[in-house]
């Protein structure tokens, strides 16, 4: 019989605590990993809103993120941004984003995101958005969008959102 030594059996508990901790924010569907969707939040008056997150597709097949929906904005779009000129553009995808076979979407600021439009409420900090995100192959994932503070320019854990 082998007994694991208590320190050893702790220290691999919290191991897992932490572990499950840094995956909170994240969701499954079928190969396809959606990790920590974010948004900004919104100055009075702004009626629109982005979304990031990132997409890990672990099949061997690509997906294409197709959609979205959310009960908070009258319409949500699929977006691409680049810079023309000196001005930062920002156009409507249509058709999806590709995630390729064993690769990943980034939805980042100054690139893809989702577009939230006629927004019903301002976004709040520390509030989560429901999202309805739809894939070619995955099918319909229900996830949340938490909202951080106006200037962020990345996804941040709730420990450190204050920060």
């Amino acid at each position: 019989m082998i007994i694991a030594n208590p320190k050893t059996l702790l220290g691999g508990m919290a191991i897992g605590l932490i572990a499950s901790a840094a995956l909170a924010h994240g969701y499954k569907a079928g190969d396809l990993s959606i990790e920590h969707p974010w948004s900004r939040e919104t100055a009075p008056g702004q009626t629109s809103g982005g979304g990031f997150m990132m997409v890990l597709n672990n099949g061997t097949q690509p997906d294409k993120l197709m959609s979205a929906t959310s009960p908070l904005a009258a319409e949500v779009q699929l977006h691409s941004s680049s810079v023309e000129g000196g001005v930062m553009r920002m156009r409507r995808v249509e058709g999806g984003i590709v995630i390729p076979a064993k690769g990943r979407l980034e939805l980042k600021p100054g690139s893809y995101h989702i577009m939230f439009i006629g927004l019903k409420q301002p976004l709040r900090k520390g509030q989560q958005v429901p999202v309805t995100l739809k894939f070619q192959r995955a099918g319909k994932v229900d996830v949340k969008f938490t909202i951080q503070p106006i200037g962020s320019t990345g996804p941040m854990e709730d420990a450190h959102a204050g920060h």
